[in-house]
């Protein structure tokens, strides 16, 4: 079927203006362009570890969500999400949910995903749970207070990495996470971000909520305090990811790798670097080998990729 961007623009938000979210936040840019992916006779039960997106759109008794939503604790999203799909088999099988037909889709940042919530994703993964669990990866632990995560980038300024007379910022690469997921042998895992039409991240939600069995997708959402750029700039910010092959997109479904874009000229890392306040120490004199050596992981990493994608 073509794609519509009109059409799926238009459809009903089911998440609600009046949140507290930071202007510029990918994460409920994200969050909207994900649950877009839902068919509107469907329902959805919706699962959010504590984190950014949990402390401004949910506040007892009042809610931005217009699904079922569970905040659960930062380490357990994935478990929680797991037990209400097992519930639900289980109503549904004795017949006491009628026609009700639900999605279950749960959201977490990349700490309470990467670090503190991996063990409950990945027991969620391996038992097969038919869920998506989204990532929204911005870096690092911003909600309390930008501290460094296993997805934060090498030589980023976080409070906890931050840069000195003795420190260039976090000095170990970010964590492949998707890559993780995939071999956890899932149906589908797939790595996205904001592109000019959304096409990517509409068509790879709407893939994971309908394929059957356990989903993943790690979303880049950038965010402007952590990453100090001009709020206006997330969809440049995005594109200068995705062309520099810093954050490639690909999926990986039922084992089968594909690039889903490829750059026609790759670009330098530092013309994503550069617009970026975490990263304006790498453009002083005497440190161009740290931009060599960040160069050197993004074309090793891209490389493996384009392996993988091969076989």
């Amino acid at each position: 079927m073509p794609y519509n961007l009109k059409e799926v623009m238009n459809k009903k938000e089911r998440l609600t203006p009046g949140h507290r979210m930071c202007a510029g936040c990918g994460a409920t840019i994200g969050v909207r362009a994900v649950l877009r992916a839902l068919h509107e006779e469907d329902q959805a039960v919706i699962g959010n570890a504590t984190g950014c997106l949990e402390v401004s759109t949910y506040t007892y008794p009042y809610t931005s969500w217009e699904d079922s939503y569970i905040h659960n604790a930062f380490e357990n999203a994935g478990a929680t999400l797991s037990g209400v799909e097992t519930a639900y088999k289980a109503l549904k099988k004795r017949g006491k949910l009628g026609d009700a037909n639900f999605k279950f889709i749960t959201f977490g940042g990349d700490g309470g995903t990467y670090d503190i919530g991996f063990q409950s994703l990945s027991g969620a993964m391996e038992r097969g749970h038919d869920m998506v669990y989204v990532c929204y990866d911005n870096g690092a632990y911003m909600n309390t207070g930008i501290q460094r995560s296993s997805a934060t980038p090498m030589y980023a300024d976080t409070t906890t990495t931050p840069v000195g007379t003795v420190s260039n910022g976090k000095m170990q690469s970010r964590k492949d996470l998707a890559s993780i997921i995939a071999e956890h042998n899932v149906p589908y895992v797939a790595q996205t971000t904001f592109t000019k039409d959304f096409r990517d991240i509409h068509k790879k939600a709407e893939k994971a909520i309908y394929t059957e069995g356990a989903c993943f997708l790690n979303m880049m959402a950038p965010c402007p305090r952590g990453w100090r750029y001009e709020t206006a700039d997330i969809m440049e910010i995005c594109r200068l990811a995705i062309e520099t092959c810093y954050w490639p997109l690909f999926e990986v479904d039922h084992g089968s790798w594909t690039l889903t874009y490829e750059p026609k000229h790759k670009l330098p890392i530092e013309d994503f670097l550069k617009p970026q306040g975490r990263f304006k120490h790498l453009f002083k004199p005497g440190n161009e080998h740290l931009i060599a050596q960040f160069q050197d992981e993004v074309d090793r990493r891209w490389e493996d990729l384009l392996y993988k994608c091969a076989k």
